[in-house]
């Protein structure tokens, strides 16, 4: 929440609305990345992570960038020249991983959702069948889509069919609001960002790999095709700070750190499934509106859509931009379509965050009203 006058309450699916001390931390003097008063901050953020991503051994990064950057991490440093990669397509950002592993020359492989809906365990099965692979990679709810996959199931039959694949999940509107168990599931990545669930404004890309993805990274053969991304520089560096030791390679966001630190002692404050919890409650209050406006969701069915935001198709007669901006008149943003194929037909609702574990701000109940009178002034009835 912020104290200008002007802000209207960002509803989208990321950037999420920020908590008032992590916005202070934000706002940290000038301060050197080797500095003795930061070296702990950095070190400990790097522990808490693991709490987050309920993993005891595995290894998080943090570097400045996107989480696009992600992509180029696990590209580079996992998947070698002519190496297959199984990409499960749900949308806008599968077709985006699947580019960025094939600059790295990765052969990919993509079993392609119809949209709004999940590959099936079958549809993994078959294509494990098909050949072997390096790697495979999971949208766990691909923003553009709203839809959920089923990472838990779908690790369990690459663990049975293919153990050798490294399972790697893209958490970047998933992790902090939705269910993902790192060891118990048996995940080689996930890779995420600092702006959604996180709760910590755009630029760090932050990411997790277990101790068989380093060791593979380690063992490649091919040179790493990149500078900035590769773990050979980064694994020094994340090793010496929680070591409580300054390290260069570059500098690191000191304030985005800061802020880092603040939201995971909150996200950590309460028990993980307290949290995954509140988001599920949240999305079906926010769902429940939606369907009781009449209004259809993109995902084909509540099962296969995620708690962390909603994706909805706008009714007939409403043209997008008159709707976001009347919602918008009511100091509320929410964001159009993004995926490329209907992207002028739908609209996505975000409800993650202290806009979820803090009812007390009453986010989601503003968003409500703010849909509902627009949809009225725009002369929508209903069903």
């Amino acid at each position: 929440m912020s104290s200008q006058k002007d802000h209207k309450l960002c509803m989208i699916p990321g950037p999420v609305e920020f908590h008032e001390d992590v916005l202070t931390s934000l706002s940290t003097p000038a301060t050197s990345h080797v500095s003795p008063s930061f070296i702990p901050i950095f070190g400990e953020s790097i522990e808490l992570l693991r709490k987050v991503f309920l993993t005891e051994k595995g290894q998080p990064f943090v570097v400045s960038g996107s989480g696009t950057l992600g992509w180029d991490m696990v590209s580079s440093n996992l998947v070698e020249p002519d190496e297959d990669a199984l990409v499960l397509n749900t949308g806008y950002f599968g077709d985006s991983f699947s580019e960025c592993l094939g600059v790295y020359g990765a052969k990919v492989t993509q079993v392609k959702a119809d949209i709004g809906d999940r590959t099936t365990i079958q549809e993994v099965s078959d294509a494990l069948s098909s050949k072997s692979f390096k790697i495979i990679t999971i949208t766990h709810v691909d923003t553009s889509t709203g839809v959920l996959a089923d990472v838990k199931g779908i690790a369990e039959v690459v663990k049975k069919q293919s153990p050798n694949t490294l399972i790697v999940v893209d958490g970047v509107c998933s992790a902090g609001c939705e269910e993902l168990r790192f060891d118990e599931w048996g995940i080689d990545v996930v890779l995420t960002a600092s702006q959604k669930a996180l709760g910590v404004p755009p630029g760090l890309s932050i990411l997790v790999a277990s101790e068989r993805a380093i060791q593979v990274f380690k063992n490649r053969k091919a040179p790493i095709p990149s500078y900035y991304a590769s773990w050979a520089h980064w694994l020094p560096i994340m090793n010496a700070y929680e070591s409580r030791k300054g390290m260069y390679f570059a500098t690191p966001p000191v304030q985005l750190i800061y802020a880092l630190n603040t939201s995971l002692k909150q996200i950590t404050s309460i028990p993980l499934e307290t949290r995954f919890e509140q988001h599920k409650k949240a999305s079906n209050i926010i769902k429940d509106t939606v369907d009781s406006l009449g209004l259809k969701f993109v995902p084909k069915t509540r099962e296969v859509a995620a708690n962390g935001m909603t994706a909805v198709y706008y009714p007939e007669g409403i043209q997008p931009a008159d709707l976001l901006q009347k919602v918008a008149s009511h100091n509320v943003v929410i964001a159009g379509g993004l995926h490329r194929a209907i992207a002028t037909k739908y609209f996505r609702i975000g409800h993650m965050g202290i806009s979820v574990t803090e009812p007390e701000r009453k986010h989601l109940d503003t968003v409500i009203s703010a849909l509902t009178s627009s949809l009225k002034e725009l002369g929508y009835s209903g069903k």
